[in-house]
């Protein structure tokens, strides 16, 4: 390979534009931008003027880019709606290419285990845009329970709460797209680090709701952060819970909602219980800053333990963030030096296959086991 990853970028919006790109700039020394796609080509060239080599090219089909032997790829970055991230994905490993595709994995198992299939046939890198687990709070956590200070993690919540936060650009209320909400879109962040703490990716089964109320709502958008949203064009659920029984007997509640009337709200945050010890993460929403707490007992004595604030982050401000740089700094040395990124597909695939199950939990009203 060469001394630089030569990397096209598929699908120029909005997650490419706050996080990819920029992270990938932040590396001119081992990383260059060659390939746009979009079917909308004033986007891709916007992207290449911005972002590209002198002699960058762009496209409007990601099949016609990568038949292209006119030009060197190395790497694809899938940064497209949900439901197109498998086609995408099983194209780029069929041309031999590495893959970093944006959360989540897939909008459905049955796509997620194609990806799979074809990432391993490949013998190609992979890896999941969960770059939540690249925080300072998060990074520390998982050292902590890496090392077992909370002991056994036997019951958890994955929270993704926002009281009135539902994006009104891009496609996220269209269900034939996206495949889902809030669930699928910012439960699934908040499930990542959870199932990341604990260590743990067997679930046996699940039980879940979701609702479909304050989106179609006409009062619904009503103080909405990102302006008001057409309730008649709402497609996907403003909410969704689930509770999640894992195969050891520990157990997760999940939730997620873009729209909900609560006080406190965050999201990729996590609650741990241990035998030894709890911590809790709260990210966004109420939480201008980052909070990481321990609580435990010292000398007969409950103690909580406090963190210094990293800061709140995200990537509706514009700019690439620190979790992003460093996600984007380890995927480039994965490519590189030949190790695998942290982010493992097959953890991905256990994340797309529970929150699936809620979604098919809810429409049946039964325990949905795996």
């Amino acid at each position: 390979m060469a001394k630089k990853v030569r990397v096209a970028i598929v699908g120029c919006g909005g997650i490419a534009n706050q996080k990819h790109m920029p992270s990938l700039a932040k590396f001119p020394e081992r990383a260059e931008m060659v390939a746009f796609c979009d079917i909308i080509p004033e986007r891709a060239e916007k992207a290449k003027a911005d972002y590209g080599t002198a002699d960058a090219k762009v496209y409007t089909d990601y099949k016609e880019m990568l038949a292209d032997k006119s030009i060197e790829i190395d790497v694809v970055h899938v940064c497209t709606p949900n439901v197109a991230h498998c086609p995408i994905t099983v194209a780029a490993f069929e041309a031999g290419k590495h893959v970093m595709c944006e959360k989540p994995m897939a909008h459905c198992t049955a796509d997620a285990q194609k990806m799979i299939d074809a990432w391993k046939k490949s013998g190609k890198k992979f890896t999941i845009g969960y770059q939540n687990r690249f925080r300072d709070d998060t990074q520390t956590l998982h050292a902590s329970c890496e090392s077992g200070e909370l002991g056994e993690i036997y019951m958890a919540k994955a929270h993704a709460l926002r009281r009135r936060a539902v994006p009104t650009w891009g496609v996220f209320p269209n269900k034939s797209l996206q495949g889902g909400g809030p669930l699928i879109d910012i439960g699934t962040h908040a499930l990542d680090i959870t199932l990341w703490m604990m260590d743990n990716y067997e679930p046996e089964s699940v039980s879940g709701q979701v609702f479909y109320k304050l989106g179609r709502d006409e009062h619904g958008p009503e103080g909405n952060v990102f302006g008001p949203w057409d309730p008649k064009t709402f497609e996907v659920e403003d909410s969704a819970f689930g509770l999640v029984k894992m195969k050891n007997g520990a157990v997760i509640y999940l939730e997620a909602s873009w729209a909900l009337n609560v006080l406190k709200s965050m999201e990729a945050s996590t609650t741990l219980c241990g035998t030894r010890a709890g911590a809790e993460i709260h990210h966004g929403g109420s939480y201008p800053e980052d909070e990481l707490i321990y609580n435990t007992v010292e000398h007969n004595q409950l103690m909580e333990k406090i963190i210094s604030p990293a800061g709140k982050v995200d990537f509706f401000e514009g700019g690439a963030a620190a979790e992003a740089v460093r996600e984007q700094d380890q995927w480039l040395d994965a490519i590189l030096n030949d190790k695998d990124p942290l982010v493992k597909p097959e953890q991905a695939f256990v994340v797309t296959q529970i929150l699936e199950g809620i979604y098919k939990s809810a429409e049946s009203g039964k325990e949905v086991f795996f």
